[in-house]
């Protein structure tokens, strides 16, 4: 993944032929052209939720039509961070009932949450193009 300065409060991810965009608000100096990176981080985590519940309703040909996830998150005051992630899987009526489980099970797979669980370490370094 490369990253790019593209003016203003503008980054961009360069990723498999991908282009994400990122800006600021215009309250933080950004035009809001884009998604924030942490709203980027946040959309992570319900799409990789979203994933591993559609793979899940795939596999066992249950209509994935209805169902949406509701995130919403609480904030440390004290730690300036985010402090508590919640999913509410809304599955439509006549969803079958002997998967509303499952259903959870399946997004506590995703990738995106284990990693986060897992802590990573970060090791942050700089060099000078020759």
């Amino acid at each position: 993944m490369e990253i790019t300065f593209d003016g203003d409060k503008v980054i961009t991810a360069h990723l498999n032929g991908h282009i994400i965009r990122t800006d600021q608000p215009a309250e933080y100096g950004g035009t809001n052209s884009a998604p924030a990176p942490f709203e980027l981080f946040l959309a992570s985590i319900g799409t990789c939720a979203g994933i591993y519940i559609k793979s899940f309703c795939d596999k066992r040909q249950i209509s994935t039509d209805g169902i949406k996830i509701i995130q919403t998150m609480e904030y440390d005051k004290e730690k300036k961070l985010a402090s508590i992630f919640k999913l509410d899987i809304q599955l439509p009526a006549g969803f079958p009932e002997k998967y509303t489980g499952a259903v959870i099970n399946a997004a506590e797979l995703c990738l995106v949450k284990k990693t986060i669980n897992n802590q990573p370490e970060f090791i942050v370094t700089s060099s000078i193009q020759i």
